[in-house]
């Protein structure tokens, strides 16, 4: 089975091909070019590259966020106009589980943080069971405070992984006991990750229903936000 995945969740792009057992190949691009103009040109690529088309791919994987509202709805688009097009099924996966996919291995705690804004982050706590990870509290947007106080409570070891950590790194040094750091290079949700996460569910006969299937966004966009301050609503 070969399964093609792609995470637009945040500036960075990245895409990959990979079967039941080995990566195939990945791109991950961090330039900030809109997603709208890197994704196909990236995911044609990857398959030109490995001499594949888009007809030997028999199943997709896409990150449902939470994450960038605009990169979001990009990638689903575009995943699923390969699925219906190709008439192949496709499954999301959070940010946040392929993030801590990425140090799965680790005994403690796994927290992932993408940053939401105003001194927040979007998380979830995980523990890894034998390479599974479990959730220990569901996708939240927490302030960085709320965060540190279920940490406390939960009194483990804990790791941090995410675009969160360049910007509250320092914090949860001064504030918080037994935290470690995933390094720079785990701090994106690789598409790879993600296709492993998402390929176990396909090769289970688990699909999305590609008409009804959305983001996870756990918050309302800025538009929104201001739509309902204008109307009172707040």
């Amino acid at each position: 089975m070969l399964v093609l995945s792609v995470d637009s969740s945040s500036n960075a792009a990245s895409v990959a091909i990979i079967s039941e057992d080995k990566l195939i190949g990945e791109i991950t691009l961090n330039d900030k070019k809109q997603h709208s103009v890197l994704l196909m040109s990236l995911i044609d690529e990857l398959l030109k590259s490995n001499n594949l088309t888009i007809k030997d791919i028999d199943g997709y994987v896409i990150s449902k966020g939470p994450g960038s509202f605009t990169g979001l709805r990009i990638g689903m688009a575009t995943i699923k106009g390969l699925a219906m097009g190709t008439k192949k099924p496709c499954i999301s996966i959070s940010t946040l589980d392929g993030l801590a996919y990425n140090v799965n291995t680790f005994s403690g705690i796994i927290c992932p943080i993408m940053d939401a804004l105003r001194g927040n982050v979007y998380t979830c706590l995980f523990k890894s069971q034998k390479g599974k990870l479990e959730k220990l509290i569901d996708y939240s947007v927490l302030s960085v405070d709320e965060l540190k106080t279920k940490l406390e409570e939960l009194n483990e070891e804990v790791i941090f992984i995410g675009d969160g950590c360049d910007k509250f790194k320092d914090f949860f040094k001064e504030n918080l006991e037994n935290c470690n750091f995933a390094p720079n290079h785990c701090n994106f949700a690789r598409a790879s990750a993600l296709g492993e996460l998402g390929i176990n569910l396909l090769k289970e006969g688990l699909s999305e229903d590609i008409n009804t299937f959305a983001p996870l966004y756990l918050r309302k966009s800025q538009a929104e936000r201001e739509y309902d301050k204008k109307m009172g609503l707040e």
